[in-house]
């Protein structure tokens, strides 16, 4: 769908609805991890590619394990690849929904900064005229006082 100008609002019901569905979510997901970065440093990664070979790895302990030791534990790395198929499946899912809410969140914060600008610019005409305008140019205009004055406050907004 084509980016148009977003007219839309989530009522203080609706934030706490998903953010008890995102509750709902940690709960199963208890065994989640944070990992350092050196800890992710440190860490063998398995991508797209790796996850093939790990499929064929479980194939290939499942139908030979007399040639595996004692030790080699292979219902744990059924269970490791089942839960990380099933994550990435999880993940994708998540990271499309974290995707459109950062574009949707810079389209609406684009709008707002340009709609807020442009009543900037008439509130600073009109406070030429107008009296009790100046105290309000004055506050808006502290979002600037930073940048310097070379440069134009439309272009020079973060």
């Amino acid at each position: 769908m084509a980016y148009q100008n977003i007219a839309a609002a989530l009522t203080p019901q609706d934030i706490q609805e998903i953010k008890v569905a995102l509750q709902t979510v940690q709960k199963k997901l208890p065994f989640l991890i944070t990992l350092s970065t050196q800890e992710r440093r440190k860490l063998v990664k398995m991508g797209d590619k790796s996850l093939a070979f790990v499929n064929n790895s479980v194939t290939a302990a499942q139908s030979n394990r007399e040639i595996l030791p004692a030790t080699f534990d292979v219902e744990e790395l059924v269970r490791d690849y089942q839960l990380a198929t099933a994550l990435t499946e999880l993940l994708i899912s998540m990271q499309q929904i974290t995707e459109q809410v950062d574009d949707t969140l810079m389209a609406v914060g684009s709008e707002a900064m340009t709609s807020s600008l442009t009543l900037y610019d008439y509130v600073k005409t009109a406070s030429k005229k107008t009296p009790g305008l100046k105290t309000i140019a004055e506050q808006l205009g502290e979002r600037f006082k930073a940048i310097g004055r070379g440069r134009s406050a439309k272009t020079s907004v973060s």
